[in-house]
């Protein structure tokens, strides 16, 4: 039975792993540990390696994960499938050093912390050579995490630490699993705060492969920061949902005003193609904002657009129905539109979520 669990969420790292279990074996020693790699069905079969490298050492597990995505659920998956004492979380790019698992390991068997964090802004560590572009975006969002935690910690933004399992267990089911940064959604999730130690860690540079960060990163950070301050009151997916939808309404009067005066289209014909134009703006938006973990592609893509063409087409019936009794029931125009515009939405996305997205 290993004592501790090392989770790793993969993709597109088949030419890290090797090397990473290397230094992992270097590093831990007589420990008993074993790897848990989590992939999101990488295309440069990430998986395969992982199963070769298995065959040859049985420490090595690897979860494969198909039409899903996202780092944080990706890390809740694979510390729930541990059954060893303690589980830490690293990247497989091997900029985190595996020579502090031992320390971290040790502050937890004694007691002196419930969650023991890697931490580049404490005394003894670094960023490496990041731009200074980079290393600002970072304080920043260190700065904006504060809004949701309830105790000081230097890097709650680090994607390095390590806890014990039954202690995560306990706050799994609260656990947002949105976006890339899962330590940010324990330490605001935990009540009472943990017991949190940072050690100092040097961020190395990327052995192989490209960086993950991409442009939905500070998307996602945001609807974690919404969720953990407003998430009890509204559906983070919700609001996500409403937001796309107003930029939909924008990208509507745009297409329909430039018809209509600059190219003289008849009225009824340029509101048919600024309908269309919404709908499948809002699909897409939808698709890589909204639901980012669970994207259509593909041939998925297409159908996914005829149904949530079909769900809208009947949310605009209910908009208007609404409407237009509210209205003949003296009620004020705005009031009577803002409520058949409510009532669409919640159509709209109640639906969509169950067909046209569904897990």
């Amino acid at each position: 039975m290993p004592e501790l669990s090392v989770v790793i969420p993969t993709f597109n790292e088949r030419d890290n792993v090797d090397e990473l279990i290397a230094r992992l074996d270097r590093a831990l020693g007589a420990t008993a540990w074993e790897a848990i790699f989590v992939d999101d069905d990488s295309p440069d079969d990430t998986a395969q390696a992982l199963r070769a490298l298995a065959q040859r050492d049985p420490r090595v597990r690897c979860l494969r994960r198909l039409r899903r995505r996202g780092l944080s659920s990706a890390c809740i998956e694979g510390m729930l499938a541990s059954s060893a004492n303690y589980v830490a979380v690293m990247d497989a790019d091997l900029q985190h050093d595996p020579t502090l698992l031992p320390q971290m390991l040790g502050a937890l068997r004694a007691g002196r912390a419930e969650l023991v964090i890697g931490s580049r802004y404490v005394v003894g560590g670094a960023v490496g050579d990041w731009q200074e572009k980079r290393l600002a975006i970072s304080k920043l969002a260190t700065r904006l995490a504060g809004l949701i935690t309830s105790q000081p910690i230097a890097d709650p933004m680090s994607g390095y630490f390590m806890l014990q399992r039954e202690r995560f267990e306990e706050l799994a089911p609260r656990l947002s699993s949105m976006g890339f940064k899962i330590l940010l959604d324990i330490v605001a999730t935990a009540r009472p705060p943990l017991e949190t130690l940072e050690l100092p860690l040097l961020f190395g540079q990327r052995h192989a492969g490209e960086s993950k960060l991409s442009t939905n990163v500070a998307w996602e950070f945001a609807l974690l920061l919404a969720d953990k301050l407003i998430g009890r009151w509204v559906p983070i997916r919700f609001l996500s949902f409403a937001f796309v939808g107003a930029l939909g309404v924008a990208v509507h009067f745009l297409v329909l005003t430039t018809l209509l005066k600059g190219f003289g289209v008849a009225f009824l014909v340029a509101q048919a193609i600024a309908t269309g134009t919404a709908i499948v703006y809002n699909y897409t938006l939808n698709n890589v904002l909204t639901y980012v973990d669970r994207p259509r592609r593909g041939h998925r893509w297409l159908t996914g657009l005829l149904s949530f063409a079909a769900i809208c087409s009947i949310g605009a019936i209910a908009n208007v129905g609404v409407a237009s009794f509210m209205f003949e029931r003296a009620s004020a125009w705005p009031v009577a539109a803002l409520a058949g515009i409510l009532v669409g939405a919640v159509w709209n996305f109640a639906v969509s979520n169950v067909y046209t997205w569904r897990r």
